[in-house]
């Protein structure tokens, strides 16, 4: 028998083991985020595979990644994150609202759980603790203090200023306005600005809430960062320019849709970083270990366009502060 024919046998030999090493050493990660049709969310999802992949993990070599994208609908939620939980990953990510957080906490007590965009961890019982999580859930948080303060501010370093300041947001999709509402309030007696709660739950609700605005002096729109609130970009958008009134927005994709102005965290940032977590877990890391991370990067974002539509005018020093001006 020749030489190469024994190396031949010999890698036929082990070619069944390496394979079962192979798949022995696949890891699996089972992903519930955020709507597809929303440019930012696919953006998002694209940084926590970027992230992954810097760190080493490689889809299809050693990570297998299911993906499920969230609805509005709580009961399809629930479905996705059964049929993730029946996959049988290592770990779970859930990104863009903390209902898919408790869809899976809901299903499973074992599987750890990276979140990210969850305003309120705590209050919403995910953790024991920003510092010290316990148990098998932790991540990423959108909520910053400071940020509330910075919305109403904005609202006044325009030209007429926003005096009335109606926080739009859906209860069922965001839980953590109580949170965030404290934040604004708390801040709105310095600014001569008085702040109330606008709960809305369809298109017809966002517009009777508007119109009502509208007659107002000095009204503006302050809307949260809401799942609901981001389905419902286009109509939010849409009837702040009919009814021209100013309003501030968390994300750019509603300055796409012509909004006025936003002002968040660097979605793509928080995404990145949240990878780095996947990756300790996935190493050995206990989630209740790792401490809520708080966002680090924001951007503002003006569009003067819609400015001019408006009637109003944006403080050259606001202005200077922009990550992006639209003209």
């Amino acid at each position: 028998m020749t030489r190469r024919a024994v190396l031949t046998g010999v890698a036929a030999a082990f070619a069944p083991v390496a394979q079962a090493q192979q798949r022995n050493s696949m890891r699996r990660l089972g992903v519930l985020l955020g709507f597809p049709d929303i440019p930012l969310t696919r953006l998002r999802s694209g940084a926590l595979v970027e992230g992954l992949g810097v760190l080493g993990w490689k889809e299809g070599v050693n990570l297998h990644i299911d993906l499920r994208w969230a609805s509005a609908d709580v009961a399809v939620i629930e479905r996705d994150a059964a049929e993730l939980i029946a996959l049988g990953p290592d770990l779970l990510f859930a990104g863009g609202s903390s209902t898919a957080v408790e869809a899976l906490r809901r299903q499973t007590g074992t599987i750890p759980i990276v979140f990210a965009f969850v305003a309120d961890p705590v209050g919403q019982g995910f953790v024991a603790s920003l510092a010290h999580p316990g148990g098998t859930i932790t991540g990423f948080s959108n909520f910053d203090a400071p940020m509330a303060g910075k919305w109403l501010a904005m609202l006044t370093q325009i030209t007429p200023p926003v005096a009335r300041a109606a926080v739009l947001f859906n209860p069922a999709t965001a839980p953590y306005a109580s949170l965030m509402l404290r934040a604004l309030e708390d801040t709105a007696t310095s600014l001569a600005v008085s702040v109330r709660a606008a709960p809305c739950r369809d298109d017809s609700e966002i517009e009777a809430m508007i119109a009502g605005l509208a007659r107002e002096e000095h009204g503006g729109v302050l809307v949260l960062p809401d799942v609901f609130a981001t389905v419902h970009r286009a109509t939010i958008a849409t009837l702040a320019a009919r009814y021209r009134l100013p309003a501030i927005y968390p994300y750019r994709d509603f300055i796409t849709q012509g909004g006025l102005m936003s002002y968040g965290i660097d979605d793509i940032d928080l995404y990145r970083r949240a990878a780095t977590y996947v990756d300790r877990i996935l190493k050995g890391d206990k989630p209740g270990d790792l401490p809520v991370q708080r966002p680090t990067k924001f951007a503002l974002v003006i569009n003067l366009k819609t400015a001019k539509a408006l009637g109003v005018t944006i403080a050259p020093s606001l202005l200077t502060t922009a990550d992006e001006v639209i003209e």
